[in-house]
Order: structure tokens, then sequence, then C-alpha cells
């Protein structure tokens, strides 16, 4: 009987996890599909606007030529790790951590590289090893074009006064809900379209070239970082409703494990006592 108030005891808690599991699924679900909109409908104007800012931004040489495109060798590096505040979200947050550790094992190995990290799991990895200048994890509190575009201001002045020579974002970038893909994305200088001529295409600027780049450069950074909050914000939610729906499966292939072994001790014991019972009906008849 012993055998089987454990086993009662483990389908209880089993259960119970069970339920946990789904309404944070069902829970994630919801909010996947809210984010799932607000990227899909920003992904289009923050890449088109990226792109003509890159093609501008390349027209132009000498003397009028952006700050935020200025090419200087790579001595000293930000990069800007986007993860989450909470776990339970699979492989999500980790994935972010071996991006980082890739970039400055390899990439940027031998050079200065320093943090600006958007999440507490990231955070509290990387502040273990490297310099974390700043913390934003509070930005997901209110995650506001408005909020974010403080941080983009920050980063940009870090480039801007010579205090690094190359900004990077990692994070996770969103694809559907069961698939995130790590993505390094270079955020300061500005990266130049290779292979194309936009001096040469018979455009009417008005104002002036140079005036829209440094009017709108500012404006395309801070969409650029607030396009990788939102991949990464969607892609958490995605991950956490894929683990939980497996999580969910496992518990529920667990249960119904838990409940036919209890049913076979049960039937066990059953018979057991039976047989007792018929034995000492033929003991005393004899």
């Amino acid at each position: 009987m012993a055998n089987l108030k454990e086993l009662r005891s483990r389908i209880t808690s089993v259960s119970s996890t069970m339920q946990i599991t789904s309404a944070m699924k069902m829970v994630s679900a919801a909010k996947l599909n809210k984010a799932q909109m607000a990227i899909t409908a920003m992904r289009p104007y923050s890449d088109k606007l990226t792109e003509l800012l890159q093609s501008l931004s390349a027209s132009l040489e000498g003397d009028n030529a952006s700050t935020y495109a200025e090419q200087r060798e790579v001595n000293k590096v930000l990069v800007v790790a986007i993860a989450s505040n909470r776990g339970l979200a699979g492989a999500f947050n980790s994935n972010i951590v071996k991006g980082v550790r890739e970039l400055y094992e390899n990439e940027y190995a031998g050079k200065q590289v320093d943090f600006v990290t958007i999440g507490k799991k990231v955070n509290d990895v990387v502040s273990k090893t490297h310099t974390v200048i700043a913390n934003k994890s509070e930005v997901y509190d209110d995650l506001t074009f408005t909020n974010v575009a403080a941080i983009a201001e920050e980063l940009m002045e870090h480039f801007t006064n010579g205090s690094y020579d190359r900004i990077v974002i990692v994070y996770n970038k969103f694809r559907n809900a069961a698939s995130q893909d790590v993505t390094t994305e270079q955020f300061l200088p500005i990266v130049p379209v290779a292979g194309q001529e936009t001096a040469n295409l018979d455009y009417i600027f008005e104002p002036s070239k140079e005036e829209i780049v440094e009017q709108l450069i500012p404006k395309s950074l801070k969409t650029q970082l607030y396009k990788a909050l939102r991949d990464s914000f969607a892609s958490e939610h995605g991950a956490r409703m894929t683990a939980m729906h497996k999580a969910t499966d496992n518990a529920t292939e667990l249960r119904d494990a838990l409940k036919l072994s209890y049913n076979k001790a049960r039937q066990a014991s059953i018979t057991n006592e039976i047989l007792e019972i018929v034995g000492g009906a033929e003991a005393l008849n004899n």
C-alpha cells in the first residue's frame, strides 16, 4: 500500500505541474500573437529605412560623410546583448550567451569588449566575466519606442565621443513560434550597402542629402534597436510557448505512465487480498 500511496502522490504532483505549464503556454500564446503582429508590421518600414540611409551614407564622401558612418580601427567594441528577464523559455537565453561568447572569443579576440545588457538572464552571466557599462533590463517593464530611443541615444553618444570604435547588437530574430535565429547586427558605424550607387540615380533631394542623412540617421538607429527588441520580445514568447507545450506533453505522458503503474499495482494488491481471503476460507473449512 505504501507503493500505491507514493504513486498517488506523484500523479498529483505531475498533474499540478501539467496545469501550470499548460496555463503558461496559453499566456505566452496570447502575448506572442500581439508581439508577432507588432514585429511583422514594423519590419518592412525598418528594413527600408535602414537600406535607404545606408545607400545615402555610402554616396557621401569626404567632409560630407556622416559621423555615424566613420570607419575606425577597431580596438574597443561595445556589444548590446538582448535576452530576457525570465527563464522557462528553452534555449532562448543560453543561445544569446553562446552568441556573445563567440564574438569576444573569435571575432573580437584580443580587443576590449564591453557590454550593455538588456535582460537579467544575460546580465547575470556576462557580468561575471566582462565589464557591463549599463544594464537596461527595466525597459521590458514598458517596452515603448520612447524608452528604447533613450538607450539608442546613449549608444550613439558612446560612438561619436570615441569611447567605442564599433557597436554591435546580438538578439534572437523571430522566425516563427518554434524557431528563432541568433542574429548579430552592426549598429555603428553604419555599414554601406555594397553594389548600390544612389548618387547616380535620378533623385531630387529636398533638403540636401547631407541634411536628410543627419536628420534621419538617429531616427533609423533608434528604429533599428527598437526592432531588435521587438524581435527578441516576440521570440521570447514563442520560445516559452514551445517550451511549455513540450513540458505539458511530457507531463501528460508521465502522468499516463504513472496511472498505468498505479492501476497495475492496485490490481495486484486487490488480487493478493482476494487470494488471502480465499486461502483463509479454505483453511477454516479444512
